[in-house]
């Protein structure tokens, strides 16, 4: 289920000026000036598909500055989303920015011009929302966002929709979001991938066609979790390539490879409950090879499933609708 919240936005504009230091070029305090007012990216998911290695490697970049927690969850929910973590508090920026958005999130709809002036702390830097959450907005949203940021770029992590769920699901578990199953009965595991907060994250290819919808081409990059698992350095360069980040400088003493999240507790997951978790994204596995190509094109094989077959269904489709409209004309 996908929450559609009422909306409030104004054009304004904006200066600029200030350094990672929170002083202006004049060398004054920076003290709530308003700067190029608006995230320059957003991360719009795929929740357990690395967005967590990727606020980590962006935060102590020095080409950023990111806002002092990870998940904003403004669009999807106001901000009114428990958080397992406290708030950075390194700066005044940083207790500015969380007040600021807790005066926002008290407001009944959804006020891109104040959400924008959010990132007023960053300065000339760059800086954005790395939201998971992101990926189940609604068409209406994405279009007002998009047109009210019509420069702002959009990074999506895409993950094997199988892997994904059970990740999800191991942490559902750990952190008592679900109540705890049989992680060994396929049925059990089945109705639990049917809970709407499962299940409308695990499409990568309906998510995808979504956002594509209304961001330009040269806006929007799909990356891959299976690229963080076997070369995180390239996938690391190739982000801040696309952010505008220089890939050459450090993230403080984090190296590419580190993901903390990578050894955290997950369910046993039994050959047979994967058959019948693959069997029942069969055909989002096929989908996303169709779609998202790239490191997608391996996922169906992995199950045994072969996407010629596929293939041909859309070339017949495609056919069919050629001669439907020639029949028409």
């Amino acid at each position: 289920m996908r929450l559609s919240w009422p909306f409030k936005s104004r054009n304004g504009k904006h200066g600029n000026g200030y350094h990672r230091n929170g002083h202006n070029d004049n060398g004054t305090d920076f003290h709530g000036a308003t700067g190029n007012a608006c995230p320059d990216f957003l991360c719009v998911g795929a929740q357990k598909a690395g967005t967590s290695w990727l606020y980590r490697q962006l935060e102590p970049h020095p080409d950023f500055w990111m806002p002092p927690v990870k998940e904003l969850h403004y669009l999807d929910n106001l901000n009114r989303t428990k958080r397992h973590h406290p708030p950075r508090s390194n700066d005044e920026r940083d207790a500015c920015f969380v007040e600021s958005i807790k005066n926002l999130s008290t407001r009944s709809h959804i006020d891109l011009d104040r959400y924008g002036r959010l990132f007023c702390h960053k300065g000339p830097l760059l800086s954005g929302d790395i939201s998971p959450a992101y990926s189940t907005l609604t068409d209406e949203i994405i279009e007002r966002v998009v047109n009210h940021f019509p420069n702002m770029k959009v990074v999506f992590l895409a993950r094997d929709p199988v892997e994904r769920a059970w990740s999800q699901l191991s942490m559902g578990v750990r952190l008592g979001m679900i109540n705890k199953f049989d992680a060994t009965n396929p049925e059990e595991v089945i109705c639990n991938l049917l809970n709407p907060g499962v299940l409308v994250r695990s499409h990568p290819s309906k998510i995808v066609a979504r956002w594509k919808r209304y961001v330009r081409p040269e806006n929007f990059r799909i990356y891959f979790f299976d690229d963080l698992k076997e070369n995180p350095a390239e996938l690391r360069r190739s982000i801040l390539c696309f952010l505008g980040g220089d890939p050459d400088k450090p993230s403080g003493r984090l190296k590419p490879h580190d993901n903390n999240d990578a050894g955290r507790e997950k369910l046993r997951l039994t050959a047979k409950v994967r058959d019948r978790m693959a069997q029942f994204f069969e055909h989002e596995l096929k989908a996303c090879a169709s779609e998202l190509g790239s490191r997608a094109k391996s996922w169906p094989t992995r199950y045994g499933f072969s996407t010629l077959l596929f293939f041909w269904d859309l070339l017949d489709d495609s056919i069919d609708l050629l001669f439907w409209c020639d029949w028409i004309c």
